[in-house]
Parts: C-alpha cells; sequence; structure tokens
C-alpha cells in the first residue's frame, strides 16, 4: 500500500519492450534506502516490483495488463517518473489510501495559475469520473490530490508550489496521458452495495420488472 506522497523522481535509464513484456530500469535514490529484491515501488502511481537493483537503480518487469491501463509504456530513456516505497507499518500516512493499481488514464486539458497555485484539468471516461468526487482523493500518476471540482467529462485538481516542484505533473504539457487511480472506498462502497445474485432482494425486483 502506498499513501501517494512521491519520495523523489526517477530517470528511465533503459527500457527493453516487446509485444508481451516490458523491463523498466530507472535511475533513482531516496526510495533505494532499505529496499531489497522482492520490494513493491510504485512508479508514476504503478505498483511494480523490484527484480534487480545497483547502487543507483533498480529494474521491475511490467505486465501487458499495466502497458494497457497505464502510460508506462509510453516512457522513453531520459522520461522522469514519480517513485515512492511502499507504507512502512510505522510511517505517518499523510496522503491517502493508495493500491497502486491503476484504473486507467486521463489527459491534461489545461494547466491554469491561480494565485500561488496551478489548475490542472484532465479529461477522463466516464467509468472512471463515476469515482471522483469533489473534495474526494485521486492519485494521479501516484500523486495524492485532492479535487476541486468535477464534470461530466473531467476534473480539477490544485497543486500547491512544492507538489509542482517535487513531481511530474507540472512537467506534463496539455495532451498529454497521466495514470489515474480513483479513491479505493468508493469502489468496495459500490461492490458490497450490488445485490447478491440469487438472493430474495434481487429475485423481487427481477419479478418486478427493475431487471
Amino acid at each position: 500500500m502506498f499513501t501517494g506522497i512521491v519520495e523523489e523522481m526517477g530517470t528511465v535509464r533503459r527500457l527493453n519492450q516487446t509485444p508481451n513484456r516490458c523491463e523498466l530500469e530507472l535511475t533513482a535514490s531516496k526510495v533505494l534506502e532499505g529496499t531489497a529484491i522482492g520490494d513493491s515501488i510504485a512508479v508514476n502511481g504503478v505498483c511494480l516490483t523490484v527484480v534487480r537493483m545497483g547502487e543507483d537503480h533498480f529494474t521491475a518487469d511490467v505486465m501487458p495488463e499495466t502497458l494497457r491501463r497505464s502510460n508506462l509504456g509510453q516512457l522513453k530513456p531520459g522520461s522522469k517518473v514519480n517513485l515512492e516505497r511502499a507504507m512502512a507499518a510505522d510511517g505517518r500516512f499523510g496522503g491517502h489510501i493508495v493500491a497502486g493499481h491503476i484504473d486507467g488514464t486521463g489527459t491534461i486539458r489545461s494547466m491554469q495559475p491561480e494565485g500561488n497555485a496551478v489548475l490542472v484539468t484532465i479529461s477522463a471516461a466516464p467509468e472512471l469520473l463515476r469515482y471522483v468526487v469533489e473534495k474526494g482523493s485521486i492519485a494521479i500518476d501516484g500523486i495524492s490530490l485532492t479535487v476541486a471540482k468535477v464534470s461530466h467529462t473531467d476534473f480539477t485538481v490544485s497543486l500547491i508550489p512544492h507538489t509542482g516542484e517535487e513531481t511530474t505533473l507540472l512537467k506534463h504539457r496539455s495532451g498529454e496521458v497521466v495514470n489515474l487511480e480513483t479513491d479505493i472506498i468508493g469502489k468496495y462502497v459500490e461492490k458490497l452495495m450490488q445485490p447478491k445474485s440469487g438472493s430474495v432482494t434481487l429475485e423481487l425486483l427481477q419479478q418486478n420488472g427493475f431487471f
């Protein structure tokens, strides 16, 4: 589990991609402290397993499902990425519950300065926006952010200068793709609220023409 508080920006050192798999090698420093092979590191919000590591880099395998769901397949040598180690049991919970399992991607629509902050508007598919709630939390490329407003086509977040400097988001341009992970709590609540197949309640609803 992660918190969405990015620890550092890493750099893609090597990307070995085939139609069925991808091997990603990244330079890093802080996230390597106390890390061992088999540990998890979030890369642009995607939970990846460290399979090899050196003094200033680590390597992770990226499966086809992850490439389909995320923007990792668009990376190239020199690309900057957000990095976060898995949350320590005795650590501070500074962001929100982030699983590192990307729901899909969004596209940056605009960036608008507002006082000491920057408003970033991102368009996303309706199936993702249904879980985006005003003043709720969302992870964008692994960054825990608060939703300022949401519409049927997009949502907006506001970045303070520190977040803009320490993460990759403001280094993107309009039209570029970012990873999105919506609040996991909303997804579980929706799932648990659905009537069970074969239950009396579901059968009654079906008999009365509701399904």
